[in-house]
């Protein structure tokens, strides 16, 4: 599959389709004219409404499938797979948030282990080509060796939300081995843009800015995250789907990538950012660091653009731009948010 070439594939799974970078790319896969069938239980963690205004958007193009389904589902999972056959599967459904797993970690069994399992089991008994699926920025820990490399160790994640996701890289790898799936892990740094999670730094700053009311500036502003602008991300999502990985010299099929901007921008540069977006001077409120945060991502994006020929390229005001408008186009005012 290519973006010249988007028949040249069956029918795509998206989990997580009503989510946000699960959104963007069943929209961008179906610009590209394939059938895409969104998977997503559209639960309460955050306000079910932008769940739904995504899906009704998806649901008005022709070539998307909707199935209302949860991940632990086992039999409803193992009908699907059973039924469609798909060419590919992008799993991105799951239980979100490094902070909130501090205070909710059973919310992290059912979405990140048990969803992931069962994923893998369809992939096994429906032989798919590529399995694609999000792992994330956060299982590097507290690293200070930067810029972030794949084959860096990450067996010391400083949150349970790092440590379920370092086990889906090792569930899959396990899966690659045993059962031929060709695999790709895809490591997130920061993805921000329209359509985001209002759990998201971007998205409270900017309600809280258009409302005057004061933000929370962790480590005292001394932290620098490697935003990645969810364009960029899609781009690199179709570049990888649609080349599976190859096993080779006793490994099995399975790769992990970087995925990010490999330019870290300081808190309170980003924070400028939505300033000058805004046009409202921000009220900081500055905090010691949370429980498992990190003060700094920096992706090393060698591999991503020496192999698939994608590196990152909008800038952070842009994107920031973009954000604030759709926000406000969204919102009106913010206050309603």
């Amino acid at each position: 599959m290519t973006a010249s070439t988007p028949h040249a594939v069956g029918p795509v799974l998206v989990t997580g389709a009503a989510g946000f970078i699960g959104f963007h790319l069943s929209q961008r896969l179906l610009g590209l004219g394939l059938q895409v069938h969104g998977l997503d239980n559209l639960n309460a963690y955050y306000e079910p409404s932008l769940k739904q205004a995504r899906l009704r958007q998806l649901q008005a193009q022709p070539g998307f499938v909707f199935h209302a389904l949860d991940l632990a589902d086992r039999d409803a999972m193992a009908r699907l797979f059973a039924t469609h056959r798909f060419e590919r599967v992008v799993h991105l459904a799951a239980q979100a948030g490094v902070r909130y797993s501090v205070d909710h970690p059973m919310a992290y069994l059912d979405s990140n282990l048990a969803g992931m399992l069962t994923v893998l089991e369809g992939c096994r008994h429906s032989a798919v080509p590529h399995l694609v699926y999000a792992s994330s920025s956060s299982i590097y820990g507290a690293s200070r060796q930067m810029p972030l490399r794949e084959d860096q160790v990450t067996d010391q994640p400083i949150s349970l939300y790092a440590a379920s996701k370092k086990a889906n890289e090792l569930m899959a790898y396990s899966y690659s081995h045993l059962y031929q799936i060709p695999a790709t892990a895809l490591r997130l740094f920061t993805v921000y843009g329209p359509w985001g999670r209002p759990d998201m730094a971007i998205f409270k700053f900017v309600r809280a800015i258009l409302a005057q009311q004061p933000i929370d500036v962790y480590n005292n502003g001394q932290m620098r995250r490697d935003f990645t602008y969810v364009d960029d991300v899609i781009d690199a999502v179709v570049k990888v789907m649609a080349v599976p990985p190859v096993a080779s010299a006793g490994a099995a099929a399975h790769r992990v990538l970087n995925v990010g901007n490999s330019a870290p921008v300081s808190l309170l540069d980003f924070i400028g950012c939505i300033e000058k977006a805004t046009g409202i001077e921000a009220i900081k409120r500055f905090l010691p660091m949370q429980q498992g945060d990190v003060p700094e991502t920096w992706a090393d994006t060698t591999a991503l653009e020496q192999g698939f020929g994608v590196r990152p390229h909008t800038e952070l005001q842009l994107g920031v731009q973009r954000f604030v408008d759709w926000y406000r186009g969204y919102y009106g005012d913010g206050s309603a948010a």
